[in-house]
Order: structure tokens, then sequence, then C-alpha cells
């Protein structure tokens, strides 16, 4: 009883521990990348398109080494990989700091990748499928709003030492790599891999579409629908990071002021920690399709806003509306991918299927940033990139509903068996 006890409260430790890593990471790196495409593109003279393949050369990285998650986990161990994350964050954000050229923004992309392959999502999603047999979903939602929480302290943090005089992003660079130093020490220190013992799960865990045997990897894909939702993930990670990763500059472009795009960004950050944890709960109570299909309309609907936003009143209020309830579409990048991978294949196959999807999702973010910024230099505009995005992403919406249902048909199959 005593053992039991003792492993039961340390897989809170270990959400803690998760909680952190996202707050830091995804909340301090990633969720301020917007705030650093001025201050650098015109500090070392150069392009926005070409300053935009530092973030391809981030999500390739991420894409290519999630895509053997699955065997480095289980040769390394969460710990070590975690580890290093944080290592390789501490030195791409220093890579950022030292530029004089755009080369070396690559190779801080390149490095930031390695870093968020295993101190970031996929790591967090191995682990707490490890750690709970229960309410995933909400666990991961709770964790991953860390997400918005960091980022809407960083913002304030980082927003006043950026626009200090021209070269401030470098200062805020170099916090940043003290931060990261930091935080992966203690995450070294009270890290654990997994429990001793399996968890298994008891009552309304064990249904369908919850927590189930699956399919074996082999099996796995050579289902359509394995395709079809690798699309699905691929064109919304291509959709929401062109949005997201265009939100400052855009807004700026079209006339709002830098301290209302503070404003904005803070906001959308607060509320994206509100609707990570209500998505987790959504899923675990209303199911796959539900969730999936509420953070999918949510995307269209406020990305027109977003590429339809002014400084006029009513496009002030849609700029205010986007940086709402826009984050209740951020978990389509985030919670929901792995929850893709344990609905609709299993804890069979889950390690190796969580990588591949979200190496998909990634390779995604890759394409992202390099469309939405020849737009921009080709149009002068974000705004007729963002409403093809809008489009593509309603056909999205469409294909999931067919993705879900053939799986869970096929579950239902197997079940019964």
């Amino acid at each position: 009883m005593d053992e039991r006890k003792r492993r039961f409260e340390y897989k809170w430790v270990i959400a803690a521990l998760s909680f952190v890593m996202i707050f830091v990471g995804l909340g301090f790196f990633s969720s301020t990348r917007s705030l650093f495409v001025l201050p650098i593109t015109e500090a070392l003279s150069i392009p926005r398109s070409a300053f935009s393949l530092t973030d391809t050369c981030r999500f390739l990285s991420t894409a290519i080494t999630n895509l053997f998650f699955g065997t480095l986990v289980a040769k390394f161990g969460a710990k070590k990989l975690v580890g290093f994350g944080f290592l390789c964050l501490c030195l791409s954000a220093l890579c950022f700091s030292f530029s004089v050229n755009v080369w070396m923004c690559y190779l801080g992309g390149v490095l930031m990748g390695v870093g968020f392959s295993f101190g970031s999502t996929t790591i967090v999603s191995y682990v707490i499928n490890h750690w709970f047999a229960e309410k995933k979903g909400t666990v991961m939602g709770a964790v991953l709003a860390a997400n918005g929480l960091g980022g809407a302290l960083a913002s304030q943090i980082l927003s006043p030492i950026i626009n200090a005089h021209a070269n401030g992003f470098r200062d805020a660079y170099r916090l940043l790599a003290l931060l990261f130093f930091g935080v992966g020490i203690v995450l070294i220190l009270f890290f654990k891999n997994k429990p001793k013992e399996p968890i298994t799960p008891t009552g309304n865990a064990k249904r369908r579409g919850r927590d189930w045997v699956g399919i074996p990897f082999a099996q796995a894909v050579r289902s359509w629908y394995f395709y079809g939702i690798a699309v699905c993930i691929f064109l919304t990670g291509v959709i929401l990071q062109g949005v997201f990763g265009t939100m400052a500059a855009h807004l700026r472009d079209v006339g709002f002021s830098a301290d209302f795009v503070t404003t904005v960004l803070s906001i959308q950050s607060l509320s994206m920690t509100v609707f990570k944890f209500l998505t987790g709960v959504m899923y675990d109570r209303f199911g796959l399709r539900t969730t999936a299909t509420v953070c999918s309309v949510t995307a269209v609907v406020t990305g027109l806003m977003f590429a339809l936003a002014s400084p006029g009143p009513v496009g002030t209020v849609m700029a205010i509306v986007f940086g709402i309830f826009s984050s209740l579409a951020m978990p389509l990048e985030t919670i929901v991918v792995p929850l893709y991978a344990s609905d609709l294949f299993g804890q069979k196959s889950f390690d190796h299927i969580l990588g591949i999807l979200i190496s998909v999702n990634t390779a995604g973010y890759a394409l992202a940033s390099p469309i939405l910024n020849l737009s921009y230099d080709l149009c002068g505009s974000y705004t007729p990139a963002l409403l093809v995005s809008c489009t593509i992403m309603a056909g999205v919406v469409i294909l999931l509903q067919f993705v879900i249902h053939s799986a869970h048909v096929r579950q239902r199959e197997i079940e019964t068996e």
C-alpha cells in the first residue's frame, strides 16, 4: 500500500515538472517568436522571407528527430532526452543572441527544433501516457496550458527588453539561455522515466477511444485513416503556424500599435491557458470527434477575423475576439495530436505513432513561415494567404469526420472479434 501511495504521489511531481517544462520552453521561447521578427530582421538587414527559414530549420529538425522518437526514448529514457533537449534550447538562445548573419539564426533554429523534440509536447505526451491511467486528456490539457501562462508572462518581460534599444533582442535571448540552463538542471535532478510497474486503467478509462489496447504499428500504417489523419495534421500545422507565426507582424502591418499587439498577445496567451485545459476536459467528457471539430471550426472562424482585422472599431473588436478565441484552435497543434495517436490507434503503437504524427505536424510548421512570408514579399500583405488558409482549414474539418468515423468503426470490429 505504501509503495502504491508513493508512486501515486510522484506522478503529480512528474506532472508539475512537465508543467514547468512547457511553461518555460514553449511559453518563453516559442510563444514569443513573433516579437523577435522585426527587431532581428531590421538589426541584421535581412528580408523576412530569408529570416523565416529559421522556423523552417527549426521545424524540419523537430520533424526528423521525432521520426526516431520511439527508438530514442526506448534506448535512453525520457530523463536523458529532457536534459539534452534543454541543453539544446540554451545553445539555441545563445546562437540568436550572438547572431551577426542569417546563418547563425538558422543554426539557432536547428538547435531549437531538437530542443523542442525532447523538451516539449512529444516528451510530455509520452510521460503522461506512462504515468497516468485515467483522465489523460484533462491532465494533458492542464500541463500544456502552461504554454499560455508562460507566453503571457514572457510577453510582458521580454517586450520591454527587446524594445529598449536596437540590439535589445540579444539581451532577451541571453536571459532565455540562462533560464533554460537553470530549469534543465532542476529537471535532471527530479525527473523519472516511468513507474516501476505499468499503470492500468479502471472504470470509464477502459472505454473505447479513451485507453484501449489498440493495433500493432505495422497494421496501423496499412490503414487509410492513418494517412488521412496525417494529411489533416499536416495541413493544420501549416495553417495554424502560419497564422500565429505572423500574428504580431500582421497586426503591426495593418496599423495596430506595438502596445496593442502586446496586449492581444497577452490576452491570447491567457485564454490559451483556459482553453487548453478545457480541451482536455472536453475530450474526457465528449470524445475525440467533438473536441477536434470544435477546435477546427474555431480555427476557421477566428482565422477569418484575423485576416480582416484593422484599426477601425469593428476591426479592433475582431482582433480582440481573435486573441481570445483563437486559443481554442491551438490545442490542435499540441493536446489533440497525442490524443489522435491514443484514440485512433491505441497503446500498442502509441510511442511510434506519436513521434510520426508530431513529425508530420512540424513538417507543416516548416512550410508555414516561408509560404506566408513569401506571400508578404510578393503581395505586400499577409491577408491573401490568410484567406486561402481559412478555406483549406474548412476542408480539413470535413476530412476529419471521415477519418475519425473509420477509425472508430475499426475499433468496434476489433472489440467484437
